[in-house]
């Protein structure tokens, strides 16, 4: 899988991009992750990127010359499946999204900054716009980052354990349930004796009214879904 970042900050990834799954995706081979600096493809010296908005109005806008020019740089080049712009009022993010992003071959994301981007190139440029919760954030690097991992840790052979992707939190509509490690006695507290027993069928069966009970009390809407 490719995917290709627009940003004016592509420095904000470093970290996010160096390290964990993402990390070892990268080493085998799995994903390509590009960061292309919005500011390259301004038409002046300053390497402009913003403007004021016509109709007058608080904070600035990313201006259509540098996406555009960006956009059509990289298509020269890659057959994009999606091109997705990070915007608070986009779909919903949710596993099942991730999931299907995850099957596809090449990615391009859009980050805003400032006031927003120019509407023409949601109107024309964009294929999918895709949202992390509902409150704004001072621009869509944070955002691309947590599509970016949701993508990714899916990919087949990206985690050391295949199977564990598939017991995750949304993946079955689902919340995960409880889980316990060593020591079976801390303070008093003690892990469920149905963990310990070794009869697989139980324990699956426990885990699944665990994950129901937990759906029903933290997050019904899942099962209303």
């Amino acid at each position: 899988m490719q995917i290709d970042i627009l940003t004016l900050f592509p420095e904000m990834f470093d970290g996010t991009f160096q390290h964990s799954i993402i990390k070892r995706a990268k080493e085998k081979g799995l994903v390509v992750i590009n960061l292309y600096n919005i500011r390259d493809f301004a038409l002046d010296k300053h390497k402009s990127v913003d403007d004021y908005a016509y109709g007058g109005g608080a904070g600035m806008v990313m201006m259509i010359e540098p996406i555009s020019r960006c956009m059509e740089h990289l298509k020269s080049k890659t057959q994009y499946d999606e091109i997705i712009y990070m915007s608070p009022d986009g779909e919903r993010l949710t596993q099942k999204v991730a999931n299907r992003l995850s099957t596809l071959k090449n990615i391009m994301i859009l980050c805003g900054h400032y006031k927003g981007i120019d509407e023409r190139i949601r109107e024309h440029l964009i294929t999918r716009e895709i949202s992390i919760g509902d409150y704004v954030l001072s621009g869509g690097e944070l955002p691309a980052a947590v599509l970016t991992d949701a993508i990714v840790r899916i990919i087949p052979g990206a985690l050391n354990d295949e199977t564990s992707a598939l017991s995750d939190s949304f993946q079955d509509d689902l919340l995960s349930p409880p889980v316990y490690t060593h020591p079976y006695d801390f303070n008093g507290w003690k892990v469920p004796d149905i963990l310990l027993s070794g009869n697989d069928k139980e324990i699956k069966k426990w885990q699944h009214e665990q994950a129901m009970e937990r759906t029903k009390q933290r997050r019904p809407g899942l099962l209303e879904d």
